[in-house]
């Protein structure tokens, strides 16, 4: 049976709180733990000029603790600032693919600094907008104990350059054939539809939905299987 993972990204203390708490009841109805993408110090124009800002973000962050949900630094500032695709080229913008490594061990550890003032010991990293580079792992090792990724494209998970990295495929659920699936949603973006799809998905397959700590991690490399899905996946894209 295919195991799955939901993701959100895109929380902060500027975001549409009707949508992420509309989010947070649906999740709670099927008891699903998901893997939350944080921003820790948003500076996006895109969200910060959007949303008023939320002066108890952190205590909703420490409730979704207390839950189980999986809470991971998702970039510094959430500010994209080259057009390289990195080693993951899902996207041709990053905050961090491009950026020297000092640069980027800088936004790491501002990062950290803020997840632990609250309390928090991430274990998982994502960057925006899915683009990082081998600079990025680099920064990770020398700022975080951190040596989970959850991004690539792979039928399972792997092991590499000192990492385990957790596929993500999709940016809505649906019924995939692979070992491991993500499923990457940003709830300040989702409309009615969205939601009801959702639910609807969950309601058939809640089962499948598993916390990011009940997956196998294992040091296999990447096999043949997933070097194939990844070369397809990336020429269809282009």
């Amino acid at each position: 049976m295919s195991k799955y993972i939901l993701r959100l990204d895109d929380a902060s203390d500027y975001m549409d709180i009707e949508k992420w708490q509309r989010m947070e009841n649906l999740l709670n109805k099927y008891n699903i733990k998901p893997l939350v993408g944080i921003i820790p110090e948003n500076q996006d124009p895109a969200l910060v000029g959007v949303y008023e800002r939320d002066p108890l973000f952190w205590d909703k962050v420490n409730r979704w603790k207390e839950k189980g949900w999986e809470l991971a630094p998702h970039g510094c500032n959430h500010k994209y600032i080259t057009e390289d695709g990195g080693i993951n080229p899902v996207n041709k913008r990053s905050e961090f693919a491009g950026v020297p490594l000092e640069e980027q061990c800088s936004k790491i550890r501002t990062g950290m600094k803020i997840f632990r003032e609250h309390g928090i010991e991430p274990r998982i990293f994502f960057a925006p907008s899915h683009t990082f580079d081998k600079n990025t792992l680099e920064a990770l090792k020398r700022e975080s104990d951190i040596r989970i990724i959850s991004d690539t494209v792979a039928n399972d998970v792997y092991y590499q350059d000192g990492f385990y990295f957790i596929p993500q495929k999709s940016g809505k659920v649906r019924k995939l054939p692979f070992r491991v699936c993500t499923f990457c949603y940003h709830p300040n973006m989702m409309k009615n539809g969205d939601f009801e799809y959702l639910e609807a998905f969950l309601k058939d397959k809640y089962s499948n939905f598993v916390p990011v700590q009940d997956i196998e991690m294992e040091k296999k490399s990447m096999s043949a299987l997933d070097k194939v899905l990844r070369a397809i996946y990336f020429a269809k894209r282009r």
